[in-house]
């Protein structure tokens, strides 16, 4: 507290006070001016621009009079319709009404005096010029106003916009309301010729894509942000490249899908990933069906410390469900879920379950005590190349651990089994325990009474150990990029776009099948390593490696014998998946010789033994360089 007394919140609450009483004070004798001259012009031109004293004072009454009806008219105006911003559309349009009203009224109140004090005319026309007069005093202050929201042009970083649409119109008053902001626009580019020279809030549209470089010169842009909502990769490259030759930075702001829940702001502005420079077509379908599924239900999500659990964890609590419990064995991963959904990670919360899948009475007492509605089953070892070396875990964690958690799931309403597309003609230890665990959870939705089903899909881009986060890891380490073959494909997904299919298979899938999104064509692993190495500060080596035991040169969404049956949506296949009775795995032997835990495990599947484990273990190539 200072010395008068008064606390420094007590202090800011009277200043702005005293601002609003100043603004209000000088709005007020504005508009009492501009009813006066409003009144005085109009008499003038009526009496041909020969006024004398005093039909200018019975004027200039008349003027001081229509603005007292007109604060009157104002407040009643407030009262039923609100207030609005200053200079706002809103409060033109009312202001309007309201210098309308007021003249009618005066005209009215004229009309039947034998002797008027100024001509009939004068109301409407002198409301007509009052109007003018009020408006101009409230643009001038709406627009001295903005220009003290701007950032700082000795401080801010200037920038150039790519797309001057909505998205691109939203980040520009964005950046022009923040006074502390980083950014300051200085020009927009769009190709769209009907945006040739437009000006948004003084900020022109200053060429096309063809433009970016000489644009960028003259003005001194450090920065271009593509801000074009859904626009293809192709383009996306061309500015990036264009940006790039200049020496400015290239952002870009996300589609609209991804910034349909909340206004754009500068936060929003990001580094290009793999999807946007890629052109990865973003399916998802209509949620709404599948999140009121959820809602309400008790939800239950294993491997929720990981990339595919945590994006679950964060897109089922927007479904408002009844209670959402999160099983991870990594204490640290549920220490970052829980501050990235809470701000806060006291891991105090009851939603937090520590536990492991290989403690099957661990995990059927969480069952037991938690009772949840639906569970979705995502913990599981997904490194392909490490469990090719050690076979054994994946038996414990990847079959015996989802076999562990359905022994338990007896009672719940729905389970989903995550799974890959590596489970289609499995040739690795990764496909083959992946594969058995979709035949076990077809086998529960045949035993138990709820509806047991998996989901199968692709890689996930810039998923924890995924290829591009792999890539980036390496760069950043000043070492080559090591890719396996230079045609080597693969399917590859958002994290979101993986998540918008598990939950619509919660929804639509039946027992015993697999649903597998058509994820469009696959994409050459080589294209990504040559995209991230035109990002590197510094020329990047690749190395190819040859493929490893149990990779294949290109993956398969449906395996050899499986139908693409498609009856509830047009990018969603319904496979078929054969039951395993789970007396079946009990044969497995973890610590057996890793050759022939590799057969068991074909066998399981329905793959020839021997030769299928053998050419899988055999597939390499001779290393290379460019």
């Amino acid at each position: 507290m200072d010395l008068s007394g008064t606390s420094p919140s007590e202090s800011a609450r009277l200043g702005r006070s005293r601002s609003n009483l100043r603004l209000t004070g000088g709005l007020l004798a504005a508009d009492t001016l501009a009813w006066i001259a409003g009144f005085a012009v109009a008499a003038w031109v009526r009496f041909e621009f020969s006024l004398t004293g005093p039909a200018l004072a019975r004027a200039i009454g008349m003027g001081v009079l229509a603005a007292a009806l007109h604060v009157a008219v104002s407040a009643v105006r407030r009262h039923h319709a609100g207030r609005h911003p200053l200079g706002s559309v809103e409060e033109t349009q009312g202001l309007a009404n309201t210098a309308l009203a007021t003249g009618v009224l005066v005209l009215i109140a004229l009309v039947p005096m034998a002797s008027r004090p100024v001509p009939a005319s004068t109301p409407l026309v002198g409301a007509a010029i009052a109007l003018l007069l009020m408006l101009g005093t409230r643009l001038t202050y709406r627009n001295r106003s903005d220009r003290t929201l701007r950032p700082d042009a000795g401080r801010a970083e200037p920038v150039l916009l790519f797309g001057a649409g909505s998205a691109g119109q939203g980040l520009l008053r964005a950046m022009l309301s923040d006074p502390a902001g980083q950014f300051l626009p200085v020009g927009m580019l769009d190709d769209d010729p009907q945006k040739r020279h437009l000006s948004l809030a003084g900020v022109r549209v200053l060429g096309s894509r063809h433009d970016v470089g000489t644009v960028v010169r003259r003005t001194g842009a450090k920065m271009v942000i593509f801000s074009a909502a859904n626009a293809d990769s192709d383009l996306i490259n061309e500015v990036r490249e264009s940006t790039l030759k200049t020496g400015a930075t290239f952002k870009i702001l996300p589609s609209v899908r991804e910034l349909v829940d909340h206004r754009i702001t500068v936060n929003d502005v990001r580094d290009p990933d793999m999807a946007d420079l890629l052109g990865r077509r973003q399916v998802v379908g209509d949620l709404s069906d599948a999140q009121s599924q959820l809602r309400g239900r008790r939800i239950l999500v294993t491997g929720a410390g990981g990339s595919i659990g945590s994006e679950l964890c964060r897109q089922i609590m927007r479904a408002d469900p009844g209670e959402l419990m999160m099983l991870d064995r990594d204490e640290s991963a549920l220490h970052a879920l829980q501050l990235s959904m809470s701000g806060r990670a006291m891991l105090d919360s009851p939603e937090l379950i520590l536990a492991d899948l290989r403690d099957e009475e661990r995990i059927r007492r969480v069952m037991a005590e938690r009772r949840p509605d639906i569970v979705f089953h995502a913990a599981a070892l997904k490194h392909l190349t490490l469990l090719q070396r050690h076979p054994g875990e994946a038996v414990k964690t990847n079959v015996w651990g989802t076999q562990a958690v359905l022994n338990a799931c007896r009672d719940v309403t729905r389970f989903v089994n995550i799974s890959t597309d590596k489970a289609a003609d499995p040739i690795s230890v990764l496909g083959y325990s992946k594969r058995i665990t979709e035949r076990l959870t077809a086998n529960a939705g045949a035993t138990h009474g709820g509806t047991f089903l998996s989901v199968r899909f692709g890689n996930v881009l810039s998923s924890r150990g995924s290829v591009v986060t792999a890539f980036r890891a390496q760069i950043e380490a000043g070492l080559p990029i090591t890719v396996t073959h230079p045609d080597v494909t693969r399917y590859l997904m958002t994290v979101q776009e993986a998540v918008h299919l598990v939950l619509q298979a919660a929804g639509i899938g039946r027992d015993g099948e697999a649903l597998v999104l058509d994820m469009g064509e696959p994409v050459k692993i080589d294209d990504i390593a040559r995209q991230l190495a035109t990002q590197a500060p510094g020329p990047v080596q690749i190395v190819y490696t040859g493929l490893r035991p149990g990779e294949k040169l290109h993956e398969d969404l449906i395996g050899a014998g499986e139908q693409d049956l498609r009856p509830l949506h047009p990018l969603i296949s319904h496979v078929a998946v054969p039951p395993l009775d789970p007396i079946e795995i009990t044969t497995l032997d973890p610590f057996d010789d890793p050759e022939k835990i590799i057969d068991r495990l074909a066998w399981l599947c329905g793959q020839p033994t021997g030769v299928v484990a053998q050419a899988a273990r055999a597939i390499t190539s001779a290393p290379t360089q460019r």
